[in-house]
């Protein structure tokens, strides 16, 4: 890379960062949360936008994107404690099962009823159970939750994603199977990306257990996490198993396990955000928003599905998981937002369906711009609305 070079990306990185503190700002002091306000930003200096971003700022995307989502999963992961699971397991697993099945059903059936192939609804309805535990997590931060909604919020966004690749899988494979024979390939991949995850989480947390948070007492030093961090990131992509599960168990291990701990990786927390900055940013930048006026009814009927499907399902699970009335009705409200796990399933099916490859990827890409935009609104509204009704 050339000075020339190094100095447009050095440049474009300090502008970021102070964008990014000029919408932690602005969030202060309205109602849209800071991730709508840099997803904004991203698209206004972007492709769609103004097209400010250099490419060799856009290509550190893919790295940053991995390693802010890797530190988002250990904290995550930190809030899957035993004392969590046995007060809100079995809602966690009851509320996140109902809303992948209930979105992946819904959102099918409704798309082939508008006349979308039943292959291609079958593999929309499966993208549709992603969701972005970045966004999320940022939003609960943001309104300051505290108390058993936030904590079922994010038990379910800790383990939501496995589901969705697990569904995602055995729909790909019902798809082939609509239009020729069955490949089991798809099945395979997925025990592949999800067993070799928990290997890998397991491998990295329980050592890190034990071994981390010695040299100073109390905690992992900086240094130790940020190393655990890029080592579990580094492995799975490599290996080709989700950094988003991996990261989430090593971190639910280090925190059931690590009894010397203060509170587990509390380090990450201190600069997850100018990650999370660059992230948000460069991914509004990537978004393309000219996809939205081609999506017409297709998108609409998707965007409406969807909403349905988890406000529906969230408020089923939350009532036979036996949760307050004040809570059922904003659990699928908050699991909204939704980014790039859904493109990657995209890439993957338009890969497997070359047929239907504009379709899968401009409805994906397209959608995905309202819902990580509309999304944090959402997760805030929610979480404000059952803070007030206990008061």
């Amino acid at each position: 890379m050339s000075a020339m070079d190094q100095g447009i990306v050095l440049i474009t990185l300090g502008g970021l960062f102070l964008a990014g503190l000029a919408a932690d700002a602005v969030g202060r002091h309205t109602p849209l949360p800071r991730v709508t306000l840099l997803l904004g930003c991203g698209i206004v200096v972007g492709g769609s936008g103004l097209d400010l971003l250099p490419q060799e700022a856009e290509r550190l995307y893919d790295v940053l994107s991995t390693v802010a989502l890797t530190m988002v999963a250990f904290l995550l992961g930190n809030s899957l404690t035993l004392k969590t699971l046995r007060r809100h397991g079995g809602a966690i697993l009851t509320v996140s099962i109902l809303i992948v099945l209930g979105t992946v059903a819904l959102v099918a059936v409704g798309l082939w009823l508008v006349g979308v192939p039943a292959p291609v609804a079958l593999l929309l309805g499966a993208i549709a159970t992603a969701t972005d535990p970045a966004a999320t997590q940022d939003a609960l931060r943001q309104a300051g939750a505290r108390g058993s909604f936030p904590k079922l919020l994010r038990g379910i966004v800790a383990i939501d994603d496995a589901w969705g690749v697990l569904a995602f899988s055995i729909a790909a494979v019902f798809a082939a199977g609509l239009g020729g024979p069955m490949e089991v390939a798809h099945l395979t991949d997925a025990l592949w990306e999800i067993g070799g995850a928990i290997m890998l989480g397991a491998g990295v947390g329980l050592p890190a257990a034990y071994l981390t948070g010695r040299l100073a007492r109390g905690e992992p030093q900086l240094s130790e996490a940020l190393g655990l961090v890029f080592l579990t990131a580094g492995i799975a992509v490599w290996a080709g198993f989700s950094y988003l599960i991996a990261g989430m168990l090593a971190g639910a291990i280090v925190a059931n396990l690590a009894h010397h701990h203060e509170r587990a990786f509390h380090e990450i927390e201190h600069v997850q955000w100018p990650f999370l900055i660059l992230f948000f940013v460069l991914a509004g930048a990537s978004l393309d928003v000219g996809m939205l006026a081609d999506l017409g009814l297709v998108g609409g009927a998707y965007v409406l599905l969807r909403i349905l499907a988890r406000v529906g399902a969230g408020w089923l699970g939350g009532t036979m998981a036996g949760l307050p009335a004040a809570q059922r009705p904003w659990i699928g409200a908050a699991l909204l937002p939704q980014a790039g796990v859904a493109v990657g399933m995209a890439l993957i099916a338009a890969q497997e369906f070359p047929e239907h490859r504009d379709l899968i990827l401009s409805l994906t890409i397209g959608t995905t711009v309202i819902f990580e935009i509309l999304g944090p609104i959402a997760v805030l509204w929610s979480v404000r609305r059952v803070q007030a009704s206990r008061e």
